[in-house]
């Protein structure tokens, strides 16, 4: 069984259900297949920014600004499905790194911005195949913002998103640089 810890415990400036977080990780975390996990969640309140990270594969420590997890229809509110949609993205980054097809992925830190939306989009993908991710448009713009507004870019996004098979980091690496040597 999953462990989740979350920090704070309670809320001040924002009206969270720690609990509630902590429940919606919980679901994620067994929808992903993530056993005998310990998850800590360490949550920003005071910035209404969107950010979020890994702070440590092992054991898991995510550090999320309080916007991440807002409702963008009302804010200071929990939005339960961003919420999910957050942890299952982080969460599943983290299944990637640990598999061997992406042991040359570069460190979170050094990754430049292009690849992070090429391998969000895939993420995101999988995400949806399995009713985890509803922001297929949003990838889309993200997508085309680096990769260009082409017909080139729109091939790669849909095959990111729609891969019925495992890519590797290098597929995903080769997918992104094609689509920025047609920028040219």
């Amino acid at each position: 069984m999953t462990e989740i810890q979350i920090e704070p415990n309670s809320f001040e400036m924002v009206f969270f259900d720690a609990e509630k977080i902590v429940n919606l990780a919980s679901e994620v975390a067994q929808i992903l297949g993530l056993g005998n996990e310990q998850i800590k969640l360490r949550i920003d309140e005071t910035s209404s920014m969107g950010r979020s990270k890994i702070e440590s594969y092992e054991p898991i420590i995510l550090a999320v600004d309080g916007g991440a997890f807002e409702n963008t229809q009302r804010p200071r509110y929990l939005g339960e499905t961003r919420t999910s949609e957050t942890i299952a993205r982080l969460l599943m980054r983290i299944i990637d790194r640990r598999s061997p097809e992406f042991a040359n992925a570069p460190e979170d830190d050094v990754l430049d911005l292009p690849l992070r939306v090429a391998w969000d989009t895939y993420t995101a993908g999988r995400l949806n195949h399995i009713g985890l991710s509803t922001q297929m448009k949003r990838r889309q713009y993200q997508f085309r913002n680096r990769h260009g507004f082409s017909d080139a870019a729109d091939k790669a996004f849909t095959y990111l998103w729609e891969s019925p098979n495992k890519l590797a980091w290098a597929d995903i690496e080769r997918i992104s640089v094609d689509c920025r040597a047609t920028l040219v």
